[in-house]
């Protein structure tokens, strides 16, 4: 998990919801120092303050965890992908259509 990008997401919300991060501290009960270092990506913050931050900042956890963790999906895909090179045809085929009878039934 890159550290630095959450540091970096924390600080656009605080600076869209026009707070100092004395602002921020002070209704997460932290000190200024601390949402500094997390901004900074020096800190890793407690669930709890992590989801307090969000809920502060007025975004979801997902807004803060943008682009933060691209690589664990590449490797998800490409394990996927070995598993799926290694079936017969027929048997990968009838995966596909599995996926895409799921794919019809989401709103993409």
């Amino acid at each position: 998990m890159d550290l630095h990008t959450i540091g970096k997401n924390i600080k656009k919300y605080r600076k869209v919801q026009k707070m100092r991060q004395e602002d921020l501290a002070e209704q997460v009960d932290v000190s200024t120092n601390y949402i500094g270092m997390i901004e900074r990506g020096e800190k890793v913050p407690s669930l709890e303050t992590f989801l307090l931050i969000a809920k502060t900042l007025s975004v979801s956890a997902d807004q803060l965890l943008a682009d933060t963790n691209y690589n664990g999906y590449k490797v998800k895909d490409s394990l996927l992908a070995e598993k799926l090179e290694k079936l017969s045809p027929v048997d990968r085929q009838q995966i596909y259509d599995v996926i895409d009878a799921m794919l019809k039934h989401t709103k993409i």
